[in-house]
């Protein structure tokens, strides 16, 4: 995105030219997905529409993963944790305004719960071990964060962080930070459904592609073929 991906870009390039085995190589102290148990509290179906902001690294992925789950009736980038006149890519991107890339998600309770939309962010998502980076993006923009809406949420994400790390579900410790939502503002629209409209750019096809893949693979039952779109609504 903008400067910090440019040299990345290029790197990809010939990463994906040399095989993306070297790529990879690089990064394999890191978390790969994997299917993590089900949280063990969990929410029970009520209003027929819920909403989950979750940070996890460059939003291009995060978005592009639960716009591929069924029950999701929207995915949005956009910023989270800092204030609407700092909520601009290139003001996030120094750092410095307390936001982090987020996605929010409204999605039906009745179809697909809150932990399962967390059971899905822990797994295939991101790498919640890796502290305010997330693959080759660093920063605090780029932090692990869930941002709740609800007592209810907070209690059932806390609880999550606590079994998934005394189950030793990942090698090193969960990073995540739990914190009530203050305001979440949409990215600009040249950020939105960017996996979908940019499928073979090298940044996607080497760090999110791989996401999408895990989310079919691991849960099946969930996986919708064909996302749903911010585009058009």
């Amino acid at each position: 995105m903008m400067k910090r991906r440019g040299i990345l870009f290029m790197a990809a390039g010939l990463a994906a030219s040399l095989g993306t085995g070297l790529w990879f190589s690089a990064s394999s102290a890191e978390e790969a997905p994997r299917l993590v148990s089900p949280p063990t509290l969990d929410s029970r179906p009520g209003a027929a529409s819920e909403m989950a902001v979750l940070a996890g690294g460059c939003f291009w992925g995060v978005q592009g993963v639960f716009q591929h789950v069924k029950g999701v009736s929207s995915a949005v980038s956009g910023y989270a944790g800092g204030t609407a006149g700092t909520a601009r890519y290139e003001t996030v991107s120094t750092g410095s305004t307390g936001h982090a890339e987020a996605v929010r998600i409204r999605f039906d309770p009745r179809q697909i719960s809150y932990g399962q939309i967390l059971q899905i962010y822990f797994s295939v998502a991101h790498d919640p071990t890796q502290l305010n980076r997330q693959g080759p993006d660093s920063g605090t923009q780029y932090r692990s964060q869930i941002f709740t809406t609800s007592a209810e949420q907070a209690r059932i994400a806390a609880a999550y962080v606590s079994q998934l790390d005394g189950a030793h579900s990942f090698a090193s410790p969960i990073v995540t930070r739990i914190a009530p939502l203050q305001g979440f503002f949409p990215a600009e629209a040249y950020h939105q459904d960017y996996l979908t409209r940019h499928p073979t750019q090298p940044y996607i096809a080497i760090n999110d592609l791989p996401k999408v893949a895990a989310l079919r693979q691991l849960f099946p039952a969930v996986y919708r073929n064909d996302p749903v779109l911010v585009a058009g609504r």
